[in-house]
Parts: structure tokens; C-alpha cells; sequence
């Protein structure tokens, strides 16, 4: 039988079914699983995530979940792209940042960078404490400023060092990276603010006049998500500032075409693909609302944006896995539409990065761009439901705390008076209590570490600005405790060990021991076990392990059985913490008077545990 490919239907031997037949079969599996017993739209429900700024993720987007028009890409909102090519034509720009305080060394790694598929340099300077403003020629030096855009990041020095790349060449390319309200946010330092938005003012005028493929400012929103601000309150206060920007330059005479035009966004790109790529079209969204009110037209309304993969995602430990958090994050960052995209070295959170770092970091972009080839299609992303919903649920979020912003005075004053911060600080409390209790996972940090691992060393990087919002990370809490671990390592020459009583046959209790070995671990705390009812025998195990902590592990029922001896025995052994894996049902109350101190689950505050652990053990 011969089919011709116009009369193929795949569907046509099979009726078409509905959300109710749907959420039918959803309640027959949670009811398997034992997880809910629910029906109807309850049962969908159940399977839906709450996500930071009240949004709420579904399990499925059909059709009916309309968002507003997105356009197309170089044509207001702007929301699948700032230009009409998109990068399908060369690219994203791939921009490698570059920190370290030696001129010479820095220069090799510039070079190093732009034989290698890197296409513009991202500087930072710190007469300080990093590179000097005064060493910008070295660094720089057998540079084709003409090919390679720089974007410059030198705090209060941006005039000086504006100056200094100016006087190096007649058209460079790039950004100067004036940004005042993102130094005030760092420093919380507001005495010199006028002074430096008069300086870039200045810088902008100068450049709007004779460098059309220069930008004098830069909106970095990097500062508050640094601070643990969720991907709105970014949002927020990258709009706010730019609306800062936009009113000083007007005021100083510029166009609004040309002061939207000196503006470069910086946003985070994270290795939650979905919510980066939302992220991202949310921001050109919002950008062109207020373009559009400010009068601003054509191209000039688009948002240019340089993508980071962010900091507060990156561990110390296991740090090889950053790689994959910042190939992820990347790939959402040009799926999303960043006109530049910046990868961090794997060993950033270590300190300074070295050359194999580096070198990953800018293959991972060509990986994507030339293997992957990401970037042959304009916004791909755009047309899923859930995206196009999840991008319009974000801006409206975003424009919700700017709208705050402005009603408190605009972004200087919220800086200066405490709403960014205090508003970002309940973000980030109820993030970090989300993170302790592992329910945002830190894979191998508070999730399968490896106690095994080789610390790398690297040389110290230079001092940030520091003084405003604080800087977190979100492996930090659990990093402390390896640090309490490998002190105990280095004075005692072993880790801090806990012993497991597994109570009953493997099957009772395999579940709970490697459940309870895994939390354990997070804090550096190796783990030993015997097996057995007989709690006289798992008590004498105790003993002999050397141990100040045991854990119970086995079934409720076998807990029923045996727990309240065995956890007897074991503090009669001398067990200072005895845990139990698990919440206790009914038995809890019997268990704590038999001598339970702590009980372990999967809701259980991982960090409160692991640090009385440490504390009985005597980890400083």
C-alpha cells in the first residue's frame, strides 16, 4: 500500500482527547504513587512548581494559554529580538571577561582569547585593587581595536579609563561602562553619584557626537542579582536605572533616540534555561514600553543586552560542575536573544581563573554556536506556550517593582533609603531557607558531593567593590560546613564521621541510609554502618566506630520494632545526636523520650542538622 505524504495524518485513526481524559490519568498516577488524592483541575494542580515573584509554573500549556504579541524580531516590543537578523547572520558576540591585576599576564590572555573564537573583551580595572587604568595600552597591546569591541568595567574610573581607550584608537567599538547607579548599589557609597552621572553624561554626549559604535553607559543589573534578587526585582532595577539614565541624559541635551542608544543592559543568565530565555525576552519587553512612552523610536527602542552566566550559582566545591551550569546557562542566554553572551570560568568562585578555565569557557560558546549551531534560528524558543506565558507573567512582575522603584523616588533613592535592599533581602532569606532545606539542589554541594575531591588553588582574585548589597552564592551556607570538615581533616587527620544503625535487612533500609549518607556527606561528614535488630550489637558497632553521632535507618515498621531501643542503647553508647531517618508517624514522641534528637527527611533544615552534627563532634 502506497501512502502519499499529502494524505499522511498520523492522528486520523485516533480521537482527539481533552484536559479533563488528561487530568484523569494524572489523578490515577498520583494516587498509585501514593503522593495525593486529588481530581480534577486539583490533580494538575498538584504537579505545579511556585516559582520567586508569585509565578507560578503549570505541568502543561496548551493553546488556550495566550500571551500578548510578541512581533517579530527588530520590530516593536522587541520581545524575539533587538535586531532583525537576530545572530542568525554571525552570531552572538562572545565576550570573555578578563580581572586579572597584572598587565602582561592579562594581555597574553586577551590575545589567547581572540585567536580562539572570542569576539570582543570584557575589562575590568581597579587601579586599586586589580588592573590599572594607567596599564589599559598593555593590556590591549597587537589588539585590533577595530575588530574587537571592548566593553570596559572600571568603577569610579570610568572617565580615566573612557579617556585612555579613546586616545588609543579613533573608532573603538564597545562600551565605556559608565554606570554610577550600579557603583552605588556595590559600594553604597552615594557621595560622589552627581559627580559621576555628570561624568557620564558627559562621556555619552561626547560619544553620541563622534563614536557611533560606542556606548557610553552600562545598566548593570548584576549587583542585585548578585544580592540575591529574584529574576523580577533584576528586572526592576535594570529598568529603573535605565530610566534614571535616559532622564539625566535628555536633561543634558541628547536626544531620546540617541540616550536610549548609549545604553548596554547587563543581565544574569542562569542554568534555569527557561526562566533565562523569559528573562531576557521580559526585558526587551518592558524596555520597549518605556521607549515608547519616552518617545523613543525605531531600532533605537531596542535593548541591547550582555548576557553573564552568574556568579551566585557557582561552588567552590565540585567546581567541575559549573561547567555544565554555565553551558546551560549560556544556551538560554542565546536561545533568549543576548546581543552579547559572557561565560564565566568554571574556577570563579575559586579565584582567578587560569588558562585551561578560560579556555573551556570560550569553547563552550563555540560549541554551541558552531556544533549546536544555535543561532541559525531567530528565537526559537518563541511560540511555546509556555515560554510566550512565562515571558509575559515575568515582565508584568518586573514592571510591578519598578513601578515600586519609581514611586519611592527612582533607583538612587531606593538604593540610598534601603527599599532595594530590604526588598531583595527577603528575597534572598526565604531562597536560603529553600536552599537549606534542599529543595533547591545543589548538585555536588548539598547533593551528591564527593568528599574525595582534590581542593583547586588559585591565585586570589582582586577585591570587588563592596560596601552596598551583599554578594551571595548559593552553595555558600554548605560550603562553610566542608570548611568546618576539612579543619577537623587537618588537625585530627580524618574527617568527621557519623555511624548509620541500619536496622533490619537491606531492603528496609537501603532507601534511608543512602538518603541519610548523602545529607551527612553535605557537611563533610563521612559516614559508617553496621546492620542488625539486635540494638546491644548496633551499640557496640557505635563504640567501636569512633563516632559522636549515629543515624537510624530502616522502615517505619521496622522503626516500630526496634527504633526506641536502638536509639536507647546507642546514648547509653554515648552517642551526643542520635537522628533518625525519616519523620516518626505516630512513634515520634516515643521516639524522642527513647532518645531520637533530630529526625531527617526531605523537609528537614539540612544546614540546622549538619551544623549541631558538627558542633557534637567538635568541628570548629
Amino acid at each position: 500500500m502506497t501512502v502519499s505524504p499529502e494524505g499522511l495524518s498520523l492522528a486520523a485513526e485516533f480521537p482527539d482527547a481533552n484536559r479533563e481524559q488528561w487530568q484523569r490519568l494524572v489523578e490515577g498516577v498520583l494516587r498509585k504513587s501514593g503522593a495525593q488524592d486529588v481530581s480534577g483541575a486539583d490533580a494538575e494542580d498538584a504537579l505545579a512548581t511556585d516559582l520567586q515573584d508569585g509565578l507560578r509554573v503549570r505541568p502543561l500549556y496548551t493553546a488556550t494559554d495566550t500571551a500578548a504579541e510578541p512581533g517579530y524580531p527588530g520590530s516593536f516590543p522587541f520581545v524575539r529580538g533587538g535586531r532583525p537578523q537576530g545572530s542568525a547572520v554571525g552570531g552572538w558576540d562572545v565576550r570573555q571577561q578578563h580581572t586579572d591585576p597584572d598587565p602582561r599576564r592579562a594581555n597574553e590572555a586577551v590575545l589567547a582569547d581572540l585567536e580562539h573564537g572570542v569576539t570582543s573583551l570584557w575589562l575590568t580595572l581597579d587601579s586599586e585593587h586589580g588592573l590599572p587604568v594607567a596599564a589599559l595600552p598593555q593590556a590591549l597591546d597587537g589588539v585590533y581595536l577595530d575588530l574587537a569591541a571592548v566593553a570596559l568595567d572600571a568603577g569610579a574610573e570610568f572617565p580615566a579609563a573612557a579617556e585612555q581607550l579613546l586616545a588609543m584608537y579613533d573608532k573603538p567599538t564597545g562600551t565605556l561602562g559608565a554606570d554610577p547607579l550600579g557603583l552605588l548599589a556595590r559600594t553604597g557609597d552615594d557621595a560622589r553619584t552627581a559627580e559621576l552621572l555628570a561624568a557620564a553624561t558627559g562621556l555619552a554626549r561626547r560619544t553620541a557626537e563622534g563614536h557611533p559604535g560606542l556606548r557610553a553607559l552600562a545598566v548593570d543589573a548584576l549587583p542585585y542579582h548578585e544580592a540575591g534578587a529574584s529574576a523580577a526585582q533584576e528586572l526592576g532595577c535594570a529598568l529603573a536605572t535605565g530610566v534614571a539614565y535616559l532622564r539625566e541624559l535628555t536633561a543634558a541635551g541628547l536626544s531620546a533616540d540617541e540616550a536610549a542608544g548609549q545604553l548596554e543592559f547587563r543581565l544574569a543568565a542562569t542554568a534555569d534555561q527557561f526562566l533565562t530565555i523569559a528573562k531576557l525576552r521580559a526585558a526587551r519587553r518592558v524596555w520597549a514600553r518605556v521607549a515608547e512612552v519616552c518617545g523613543v523610536a525605531g531600532e533605537h527602542a531596542a535593548q541591547r543586552q550582555h548576557a553573564v552566566t552568574s556568579r551566585v550559582m557557582m561552588t567552590e566545591r565540585d567546581p567541575w560542575v559549573n561547567m555544565l551550569r554555565t553551558t546551560v546557562a549560556c544556551l538560554a542566554a542565546g536561545l533568549g536573544g543576548a546581543d552579547a553572551v559572557t561565560v564565566l570560568p568554571f574556577d570563579e568562585a575559586v579565584g582567578l581563573p587560569d588558562a585551561f578555565a578560560r579556555r573551556i569557557a570560550r569553547n563552550t560558546q563555540s560549541v554551541l554556536l558552531e556544533e549546536s549551531h544555535l543561532a541559525r534560528v531567530i528565537d526559537p524558543a518563541g511560540g511555546s506556550w509556555y515560554v510566550e506565558q512565562l515571558t509575559e507573567e515575568l515582565a508584568r512582575a518586573a514592571w510591578a517593582f519598578f513601578q515600586e522603584i519609581e514611586r519611592a523616588g527612582g533607583q538612587r533613592a531606593a538604593l540610598t533609603e534601603g527599599l532595594v535592599a530590604e526588598r531583595i533581602g527577603q528575597t534572598w532569606a526565604e531562597r536560603s531557607a529553600e536552599l537549606a532545606h534542599r529543595r533547591e539542589p545543589i548538585t555536588g554541594v548539598s547533593e551528591f558531593p564527593n568528599l574525595g575531591e582534590q581542593p583547586l588553588t588559585r591565585e586570589p582574585a582582586p577585591a570587588r567593590p563592596a560596601g552596598g548589597l551583599p554578594t551571595v552564592r548559593r552553595a555558600e551556607r554548605f560550603e562553610a560546613l566542608r570548611r568546618r570538615s576539612d579543619a577537623f581533616l587537618a588537625a585530627r587527620g580524618a574527617r568527621p564521621k557519623a555511624f548509620l544503625a541500619a536496622i533490619g535487612p537491606a531492603a528496609a533500609y537501603a532507601g534511608r541510609s543512602a538518603f541519610a549518607a548523602n545529607l551527612l556527606q553535605a557537611g563533610g561528614i563521612e559516614t559508617t554502618s553496621a546492620e542488625g535488630t539486635d540494638a546491644a550489637a548496633l551499640a557496640e558497632a557505635f563504640a567501636a566506630s569512633g563516632a559522636a553521632v549515629a543515624c537510624l535507618c530502616s522502615s517505619d515498621k521496622l522503626y516500630v520494632e526496634h527504633a526506641e531501643a536502638v536509639a536507647a542503647a546507642l546514648k547509653a553508647a554515648g552517642a551526643r545526636l542520635v537522628l533518625l531517618a525519616g519523620q516518626g508517624g505516630e512513634q515520634r514522641e516515643a521516639y524522642q523520650r527513647a532518645g531520637v534528637d533530630a529526625f531527617v527527611h526531605v523537609g528537614s533544615d539540612a544546614v540546622a542538622v549538619l551544623t549541631a552534627a558538627l558542633d557534637e563532634i567538635g568541628a570548629v
